[in-house]
């Protein structure tokens, strides 16, 4: 179909001899021109046939797979279904690929991927981390996945840090496409650690051929979410200073068409603030570079079939999204015309297409089909059996004993880590949030994946020190989470929750300490009655506090934590965690862990 630059990384590209040590201190664009990564412009004399003639390209798009390989829902044993008629996965997204390069034709289609593609499934977990394919030597299931349905570039999502570099450096190695993040970048320089873009030269019949270049960007908040496996390797640039650095430099390639595939939102906003670059930037990118035609954007788990945002040289950049995980595909539609011997683009479009109205794919299907029999089977083995069924449906507004589960797990872990250090007198207490509101253990077998549908993020166990001013505060912050309620409105839990669009895994709960949260009063003053083995906790006061990595890291924007001492960092996955402790366990009985220590209040009155 088609010809390419810049596909993956010879030894003297930029990533190359970043990785080996070669470029630093040097500037970008000098080490780019050194290593021959900035190719000539096309020939002026190229051919000049086909004037007036008109052509249409289509620009396919996916993003937020998130390990999604099949339409399969690993939590419940069962096909996917989310009661909207949705479906997931890669197969499922590869028949309407199909059936949009049938339509469009082959040689006029390019398909590109928007990042976040090997977490967020226990397919992505066990290929990770249990039968890690950086020992193994297996092929992943998705690198496999997007090689069958013929990916022409992936750009790199913040979830691709999980694992660690050394895991994306395998992953990537498995991809016969390009994985793109031109600022991601080499510690302290300008290097891109990752192929910044790819050109693809797309034949015409009777004419010149047409150029397309596609920008791959990621999103900065890598830098804290995943700081423990990118600090001092890597540093994550603005999305939009760097796009201003590389579209000019993709233009003088002589390029028909410019496409940013961006793992970044629409809105301009961030979850940790403005210590970083803005994490949704994918608005600021179209409106702020000249020379964008059409950006294909996600992260945010939104479907947006086709938004137009007018650039600074008064160009209409389209935009799209597609919804996570192979539910929507996006189809950028756009039409050039030979003038003058240029192609120039005259109009363009996009959808977004639902992936619901065709079958799996067969033969993605039996691409990964041993894969993913090999994960069920994991994921239905029995660690432990309940006393009795323990429902996190409440959980984002009642105290409930399957996330003091969590918390049960977390505390022992840590107090047996620290024992014989200067902290083991302090008293260690612990931190969880309700990830997902479906969660439950069955009475009776508890399996695998039964503990997966209740803690669904890979995630490690930390430990800090946090005074008790600091907890008041961080409980106040987490209290945002609610409604400012009535004492006599009437009682409706679900409709208090998610207050300002924060979602249910940012309210976080502690165990180990009692406090009512009065949901009466405004947001900063709800935190009522503090206390510790049954008196107020002093503000000076001194506590050993098991978190997540992704919170100590700064995720969420909580206060506090992400400066506090750190007294604990074993890199033990919490998932993993509970596993161990309920197989040793043998048994999950909420005698044994569950404490109310914590209500909802309204003017001092529980609300249950």
């Amino acid at each position: 179909m088609t010809d390419e630059q810049h596909t993956h990384v010879p030894a003297d590209s930029p990533e190359g001899l970043s990785r080996r040590g070669f470029l630093t201190g040097v500037t970008a664009a000098s080490a780019l021109a050194a290593a021959g990564w900035v190719a000539q412009p096309a020939s002026a004399s190229a051919a000049q046939g086909g004037e007036g003639k008109s052509v249409t390209i289509t620009i396919l798009g996916s993003s937020d797979i998130h390990s999604n390989a099949l339409n399969w829902d690993y939590y419940k044993d069962a096909e996917f279904t989310d009661g909207k008629g949705n479906v997931v996965g890669l197969a499922r997204l590869s028949s309407v690929v199909n059936q949009v390069r049938a339509d469009r034709g082959r040689d006029h289609t390019l398909l590109f991927d928007a990042g976040d593609t090997i977490q967020g499934t226990p397919l992505g977990f066990y290929y990770a981390t249990v039968e890690p394919i950086t020992k193994t030597g297996a092929v992943h299931p998705i690198a496999a996945q997007m090689n069958a349905i013929g990916y022409d570039a992936v750009a790199l999502g913040n979830h691709e840090f999980n694992y660690g570099l050394e895991f994306l450096d395998t992953f990537i190695s498995q991809l016969k496409a390009p994985a793109l993040a031109a600022n991601a970048v080499r510690i302290g320089t300008k290097v891109p650690a990752y192929t910044p873009y790819v050109i693809k030269t797309m034949k015409v019949k009777g004419a010149k051929p047409i150029r397309v270049g596609v920008l791959g960007l990621t999103n900065p908040g890598t830098v804290i979410w995943d700081k423990a496996n990118v600090s001092g390797k890597l540093d994550v640039l603005d999305i939009v200073a760097t796009a201003k650095y590389w579209v000019p430099i993709i233009r003088q390639q002589g390029v028909d068409v410019v496409v940013v595939s961006v793992h970044s939102g629409d809105s301009g906003t961030s979850s940790y603030g403005s210590e970083l670059p803005v994490e949704n930037a994918a608005g600021l990118l179209a409106q702020q570079v000249a020379g964008i035609d059409a950006i294909l954007f996600g992260h945010a788990h939104k479907d947006i079939p086709e938004r137009f945002v007018t650039g600074p040289d008064g160009n209409q950049v389209v935009m799209s999204e597609p919804m996570c995980w192979g539910q929507r595909l996006s189809v950028f539609d756009i039409e050039l015309q030979q003038v003058k011997g240029q192609w120039r683009v005259v109009s363009k479009r996009a959808t977004n297409l639902n992936t619901n109205t065709v079958e799996d794919d067969p033969a993605l299907v039996a691409v990964v089909q041993t894969q993913h029999d090999a994960v069920v089977t994991y994921v239905n083995k029995t660690v432990a059996t309940s006393t009795e069924e323990l429902s996190a449906a409440e959980s984002c507004w009642k105290d409930t004993a399957i996330l003091d589960y969590v918390n049960k797990v977390q505390v022992d872990t840590v107090t047996a880590a620290i024992a014989g250090t200067a902290e083991a007198a302090l008293p260690v207490i612990s931190i969880a949030a309700p990830f997902s509101r479906a969660a439950k253990f069955p009475a009776g077998e508890v399996t695998i994946r039964d503990v997966a549908g209740l803690y669904i993020y890979d995630n490690t166990l930390m430990a800090s020190v946090l005074t008790g001013a600091q907890i008041k505060d961080y409980l106040e912050y987490s209290a945002k989470y609610f409604a400012t309620v009535a004492p006599g409105a009437p009682v409706d839990p679900a409709s208090w929750t998610n207050a300002s669009g924060t979602p249910d895994y940012n309210y976080d709960q502690f165990s180990g300490v009692t406090y009512d949260v009065d949901i009466s009063k405004p947001v900063g003053s709800r935190i009522a009655n503090l206390s510790w083995d049954g008196s107020p906790i002093a503000a000076d006061a001194r506590f050993v506090v098991a978190v997540n990595n992704y919170r100590q890291s700064g995720g969420g924007g909580f206060p506090h934590i992400s400066t506090a001492p750190v007294v604990y960092n074993a890199q033990v996955a919490i998932r993993e965690a509970i596993v161990q402790y309920a197989t040793e366990a043998g048994a999950i009985d909420p005698a044994d862990f569950h404490v109310v220590n914590w209500k909802l209040v309204r003017d001092g009155v529980p609300v249950f």
